[in-house]
C-alpha cells in the first residue's frame, strides 16, 4: 500500500481542487471527481446492507466482494489511464446475478422500492448505481481512455442490486412491494 494517512486534513483542497492518485490536482466540480464521488455514494449504500443482520451469507459475501471491487473502480476513476476493472468482473457479476435470479419468481408485476430495510437498501444502492454510471458515462465522453469494462460493471451491478433486493425480501419471507396503477383522480370544478 502507498503512504498512510497521518493526518486526515491538508488544506491543499482548500483552493478548490483536489489530488488525482497520478499527484495531478483537478477542480472539485469536474467530471472525474463527480464520477469518483458517485461511485463512492454507492460503496457507502452497498455497506449499509451490509450492517443488516438479515442478509443471508451468500448474499454478504457478494456484496462483500462488489465493495471491493467498487473502490478498485474509484481507484481507477482516481488514477487517470489506470485499469483495474475488467470483462472477468462483468462475467462475474452476470453469473452471480444469475445464480440469485435463478430462485426467484418471474417477475409480473413492477416492483416499488421496499419490503424489509435490507431490501430497501439495496434499490437505494441500485439507484445510486445508475448515478454512478451516468457520471462515468459524462465523464467518458470526455475522456476516451475510460475502461469499457468498468461502465459495463456498473450497468450490470444496478441489475445485480435489483436481484438482490428482491432475494432479501423472498429470503425474508417478505413479499415484494408491487406497483398498482392508481386512477388519475380528477378535480370538480367549483
Amino acid at each position: 500500500m502507498g503512504n498512510r494517512l497521518t493526518k486526515i486534513y491538508t488544506k491543499t483542497g482548500d483552493d478548490g481542487t483536489t489530488g488525482l492518485g497520478d499527484g495531478s490536482r483537478t477542480e472539485k466540480d469536474s467530471l472525474r471527481v463527480a464520477a469518483m464521488g458517485e461511485v463512492d455514494h454507492l460503496n457507502a449504500f452497498v455497506g449499509s446492507i451490509l450492517c443488516q443482520p438479515d442478509v443471508p451469507d451468500h448474499i454478504r459475501t457478494h456484496l462483500a466482494d462488489v465493495q471491493h471491487e467498487l473502490f478498485d473502480l474509484g481507484a481507477e476513476l482516481c488514477i487517470p489511464g489506470s485499469t483495474r476493472i475488467s470483462e472477468e468482473h462483468v462475467v462475474r457479476l452476470e453469473n452471480q446475478l444469475d445464480a440469485i435470479n435463478e430462485h426467484l419468481g418471474r417477475l409480473q408485476d413492477f416492483i416499488l422500492p421496499g419490503g424489509t430495510v435490507a431490501a430497501a437498501q439495496a434499490h437505494l444502492a441500485r439507484t445510486a448505481c445508475r448515478n454512478a454510471e451516468r457520471a462515468v458515462l459524462a465523464l467518458s465522453r470526455q475522456d476516451a481512455s475510460i475502461n469499457a469494462p468498468l461502465r459495463r460493471y456498473l450497468n450490470r451491478l444496478s441489475d445485480f442490486l435489483f436481484v438482490v433486493a428482491r432475494e432479501l425480501n423472498r429470503s425474508a419471507g417478505t413479499s415484494d412491494v408491487l406497483w398498482i396503477q392508481r386512477k388519475a383522480q380528477t378535480s370538480a370544478k367549483a
